[in-house]
C-alpha cells in the first residue's frame, strides 16, 4: 500500500476538522489547505512521485464526501437530482482549488424516477399483484391512480400493424377506462400515445413470450401509468367485466444535467491525452465503487499532476447520466468540431475500480481474449492502451486479465469516433470464477460487486487493495501517455522520468488465462443502453 505523504495527512487533517459543509441544500467538502514543498506543490513529474502522491486515503477521502453527499440528497448521486449536482461541485471546487480552469458542460437528458406502485384486480376476483414479478411500470411511465377502472381489450386479435399500434385500433374506445394492449408491432410509446389519445386512464401492455415484461417508453411524453404484465395475466384480464386498480408515482420529465471537463495544457494540443469516469450514481444508492471509485481516483490524479510539465496536453473528464444510456460521454463527443475530436489522441476509461470481490481487468484492445461484438468498432492503437496498463501491473507483479471490449461504458462514443480508447474495470455484476480466487483473493461464485446498482453500494462497498492498485495504474498509464503516445498512434514524444517497462507483450509473467473466456470474466453490462422494446 502506497504511503501517506505528510501533506496528505495535513489534508485530512483540514477535511476532518471541518467536516462536510450544508450549503444550499447540497453538500461539498471543505478544500484542501495545501502545504509547503508537500504533494500540492511539488512537481510529480516522475512515476515514482506521482503515484507517492496518489494515495489510498486521498481517493478515500473523495469517497467520504460523495457517501456525505448522498446521504445529505435521499441518498443517491444521480444525474438530475440535488446529489449529483452536489458532487459536480465538489469535483469542480476540488479541482479550481489547485489551479484548474473548468468548464462545466450542460445537456438535456431523459430522466426518469419511480417511487412506488401497485396494481391489483378488483373484478370479477379481486387479487393482488407483485412489482416486478406479476408487472412493471415501464421507464417513463407517466404518474397517476386509476380505482376500479375497467379493462379494455384493443384489437387482440392482430386485425392491423400490432394491438394498439395504430389509431384506427381505438375506434370506439370506451374514454376513462384502462386499455389493455399485446405487446408486437410497434414500440411500446406508439401503443401509449395511442391509448392516451384515445382518452386511457392507463395502458396494460401483456407480453407476447414467456416472462415477465420490464418495458421503456424510450423518453418523457406519456403522462398516464403504462405497465408490463406476463402473457398470462393479460390474457386473464382480458375476460369481460374485469375492473383494476393502479398506482404510479413516478417523474418522467426532460431534464439538465452536466459533465465536468478539466485540463492540463501541454507542450502540444493537438495529441490530447483524455482520462474520464462516469460521476453518477442510480437512484438506487449513493454509487461508491459505481463509479465514485473512478472518479475519485482521476480526481486524486488530477489534483497531484497539476506541476507537470506534459507533452501531451491532459483532459480529465466527469461525465453526467451515464447510468441512463452513456449519454454525457455521447454529448460530449457528438458536441466536438471533426477537428476536436481529431486532437483527440486517446481516451482512458475508468469504470468501477473497487470492486469488493474484485479480478484486475483491462479492456482487451488487442482482442486476443475476446473479439469484439459485432458492430464495436476497436481503433488502432487500443491494444497498446492495453499494454501501457498491463506494463504498471507486470512492473508491481500482480495478476490481470482481460475483459471485453464491448462498447459498454463511456469508451463507446469514442471508438465510435475512431479515438483509441482502453481503461480498467474490476467487475460487477458476473460471478467470480474459481481460478481468480488464488489471483485476486475473494469468493468464488459470488459476483465481483455484490452490491451492483444497489442501496447497499456505499462506502463500505470498495476494496482498499484494488482501489489502491487501480489508482496507481491510473497514475501511470495518464503520465506515461501524456510524455510519448508513440505506441498509441506513432506521435513522437519524450520518455516520461522513470522510465517505461514496454515488456513483450506474448510473454507477460502475471497475464491471467481465463479458461472459459466467453463473457470476459466480468462485464459492466447491467446498464440497458438498448433502444425501445417491441
Amino acid at each position: 500500500m502506497t504511503q501517506v505523504h505528510p501533506s496528505r495527512r495535513s489534508r485530512l487533517a483540514v477535511i476532518g476538522s471541518a467536516g462536510v459543509l450544508a450549503l444550499a441544500g447540497s453538500v461539498v467538502a471543505a478544500l484542501p489547505a495545501g502545504a509547503a514543498g508537500g504533494c500540492e506543490t511539488r512537481n510529480n513529474n516522475t512515476v515514482a512521485k506521482l503515484t507517492d502522491c496518489v494515495t489510498l486515503e486521498g481517493v478515500m477521502e473523495h469517497l467520504e464526501v460523495f457517501q456525505g453527499i448522498a446521504e445529505a440528497n435521499g441518498g443517491n448521486r444521480a444525474s438530475g437530482t440535488p446529489g449529483y449536482d452536489a458532487s459536480v461541485d465538489y469535483v469542480k471546487g476540488r479541482l479550481e482549488a489547485v489551479g484548474y480552469d473548468v468548464t462545466v458542460q450542460p445537456f438535456d437528458f431523459p430522466f426518469f424516477q419511480l417511487r412506488s406502485s401497485s396494481f391489483s384486480r378488483v373484478a370479477p376476483t379481486a387479487t393482488t399483484y407483485a412489482a416486478g414479478t406479476d408487472y412493471a411500470p415501464m421507464t417513463y411511465t407517466g404518474a397517476g391512480t386509476v380505482d376500479d377502472g375497467v379493462v379494455t381489450p384493443v384489437d387482440l386479435a392482430g386485425s392491423g400493424l400490432g394491438s394498439g399500434c395504430e389509431a384506427t385500433d381505438f375506434t370506439g374506445f370506451a374514454a376513462d377506462t384502462v386499455a389493455l394492449v399485446q405487446r408486437g408491432g410497434c414500440a411500446f410509446a406508439i401503443k401509449a400515445q395511442n391509448a392516451q389519445a384515445a382518452g386511457a386512464d392507463a395502458v396494460i401492455v401483456f407480453n407476447n413470450t414467456a416472462g415477465p415484461l420490464n418495458g421503456t417508453l424510450g423518453a418523457p411524453g406519456i403522462t398516464i401509468p403504462v405497465i408490463g404484465v406476463p402473457t398470462a395475466l393479460g390474457q386473464e384480464l382480458a375476460a369481460a367485466g374485469t375492473t383494476v386498480d393502479i398506482a404510479v408515482d413516478s417523474t418522467s420529465k426532460t431534464s439538465t444535467t452536466y459533465n465536468v471537463i478539466a485540463e492540463l495544457p501541454g507542450r502540444t494540443s493537438d495529441n490530447v491525452v483524455m482520462a474520464g469516469a462516469h460521476l453518477d450514481s442510480v437512484l438506487a444508492g449513493p454509487g461508491i465503487n459505481d463509479n465514485g471509485s473512478g472518479s475519485a481516483a482521476i480526481l486524486e490524479v488530477a489534483e497531484n499532476i497539476t506541476k507537470v510539465k506534459p507533452e501531451n496536453t491532459i483532459r480529465f473528464a466527469w461525465w453526467g447520466a451515464e447510468e441512463l444510456g452513456l449519454l454525457g460521454s455521447e454529448h460530449y463527443v457528438g458536441a466536438l468540431t471533426p477537428e476536436q475530436r481529431e486532437q483527440i489522441g486517446l481516451y482512458l476509461n475508468f469504470d468501477m475500480v473497487g470492486s469488493p470481490n474484485f479480478a484486475r481487468f483491462i479492456y482487451d484492445g488487442d482482442q486476443s481474449d475476446f473479439p469484439a461484438p459485432a458492430g464495436v468498432p476497436v481503433p488502432e492503437g487500443s491494444d497498446q492502451i492495453e499494454y501501457v496498463l498491463e506494463d504498471y501491473f507486470e512492473r508491481q507483479g500482480l495478476w490481470y486479465e482481460g475483459t471485453e471490449f464491448s462498447g459498454r461504458s463511456d469508451y463507446q462514443a469514442f471508438i465510435e469516433a475512431d479515438i483509441p480508447s482502453g481503461g480498467l474495470f474490476t467487475g460487477a455484476e458476473v460471478l467470480k470464477k474459481d481460478y481468480q480466487v488464488p489471483l485476486y483473493g475473494g469468493t468464488a461464485g459470488v459476483a465481483y460487486d455484490p452490491n451492483y446498482h444497489q442501496v447497499g453500494d456505499t462506502i463500505g462497498n470498495v476494496d482498499p487493495e484494488a482501489l489502491d492498485t487501480n489508482s496507481d495504474a491510473i497514475a501511470y498509464s495518464v503520465l506515461t501517455l501524456s510524455y510519448d503516445t508513440s505506441r498509441v498512434n506513432s506521435v513522437q514524444g519524450r520518455p516520461v522520468p522513470g522510465g517505461t517497462f514496454e515488456g513483450d507483450p506474448d510473454n507477460r509473467r502475471f497475464r491471467a488465462e481465463n479458461p472459459n473466456p466467453a463473457g470476459g470474466g466480468g462485464l459492466h453490462d447491467g446498464h440497458d443502453h438498448g433502444g425501445d422494446a417491441v
